[in-house]
């Protein structure tokens, strides 16, 4: 895998395609893995926040019977500018209009070990909050009602689910997270499925980590053919629920150059309104809030397309910015950063998300892709 992408293993961007399973009974850190064109949304909504920028961190979740959690990106091949780290007691609430799926791998271990001593700082400062929901696997005959569990439920409680479909073939370059359909035909296809369960509420589509920064090990011809299926899936995503928000690759401010970046994700379709709402980055990696705002706006600025455009940030683990080493597999010293919100007080910012769920190993502290308690309690204490 590049020196800047996520890593799942087998098993997801980054290091996400498990379902929600905890350590086992015993209390052990190894987990127990089982791999598994539309009208525009008005803005969300923007407040100001009352916390300073931090570095950003990696990527998503796992729930429900549909869902495997992302991999973790490896640090860019240059190192991150130095940002002062963000205090975690000044992180930013929580949105309430972000839905928390109620089955994933930290959950499950919460429930399962009530008098574990770190379960409290665990569940207070991960468990409770609202992380992407990953589809990695690739199953058509059961992809449509998995999502459509997880988008019924958001809808049913009045908040907007993240979902992340990552599936595309030749996924992470044949490294750690290798997988997806075994074609772009098939992909097409199960893009529709993943389509068709989205619903008609609010969601947010983090579309393929990875797909557009990590393509550089295509040919020329992949590449293209490759970009031509994700426009496609935005425009499909955004046909079949005028209100999903989908979001584009853009990598992270310590891989490609905003243009070059912006250049790829042209022809992916993301500065079309029919097929994007804009970027996202630093799915499954750790650099700072501050870095992101600017590399994203700097794409963003490079891409054109409608003023309407913005970007995501994954902040899941960036509250103390990248390892200077550039250390990519669960590196030491980390924190969880803002907490997950649609309201982040930026211009051009739509939302602080946590794709790749705290705690979910890059395969250094625990198996790729399992939730590992003592990596989770290092990154929340």
């Amino acid at each position: 895998m590049v020196a800047a992408a996520s890593v799942v293993v087998a098993v997801g961007t980054a290091t996400g395609m498990l379902t929600a399973l905890g350590d086992d009974d015993g209390g052990t850190d190894e987990a127990r893995p089982e791999v598994t064109r539309s009208p525009r949304l008005h803005s969300l909504p923007v407040v100001p926040s009352p916390s300073p920028s931090a570095k950003p961190s990696a990527s998503a979740s796992p729930s429900a019977s549909a869902s495997v959690s992302a991999p973790a990106k490896k640090a860019g091949p240059s190192p991150s500018r130095k940002t002062t780290p963000e205090a975690k007691s000044r992180a930013t609430p929580a949105s309430t209009r972000l839905y928390r799926h109620p089955e994933s791998q930290v959950l499950s271990w919460v429930r399962a070990h009530p008098d574990d001593p770190r379960q409290d700082v665990i569940r207070s400062r991960i468990a409770d909050h609202p992380a992407a929901v990953w589809f990695a696997d690739y199953t058509p005959s059961t992809i449509t009602s998995r999502v459509r569990a997880v988008t019924s439920g958001g809808a049913a409680e009045g908040r907007v689910p993240v979902v992340v479909p990552y599936a595309i073939p030749d996924r992470d370059c044949g490294g750690h997270s290798q997988g997806g359909a075994p074609d772009l035909d098939a992909y097409d296809d199960w893009i529709d499925l993943f389509a068709a369960g989205l619903g008609s509420g609010e969601v947010v589509v983090v579309l393929e980590p990875d797909s557009v920064a990590q393509a550089e090990c295509l040919s020329a011809g992949e590449r293209a053919d490759r970009f031509a299926s994700l426009a496609r899936a935005g425009r499909v995503l955004k046909d079949a629920n005028p209100h999903a928000r989908v979001y584009y690759d853009a990598g992270h401010s310590g891989w490609h150059a905003p243009a070059k970046q912006a250049g790829w994700l042209k022809e992916a379709g993301a500065a079309s309104a029919a097929s994007s709402d804009g970027i996202f980055s630093n799915v499954s990696n750790f650099h700072t809030t501050a870095d992101e705002v600017a590399y994203d706006r700097a794409v963003l600025d490079a891409l054109g397309g409608p003023a309407s455009l913005g970007a995501v940030i994954d902040t899941s683990r960036n509250g103390n910015g990248a390892p200077p080493d550039g250390e990519w597999c669960d590196p030491a010293g980390r924190e969880i950063g803002r907490t997950p919100t649609l309201s982040t007080g930026l211009g051009r910012i739509d939302a602080y998300l946590w794709v790749k769920l705290p705690g979910e190993s890059d395969g250094c502290k625990g198996k790729p892709g399992t939730f590992t308690p003592s990596y989770a309690y290092d990154l929340a204490r």
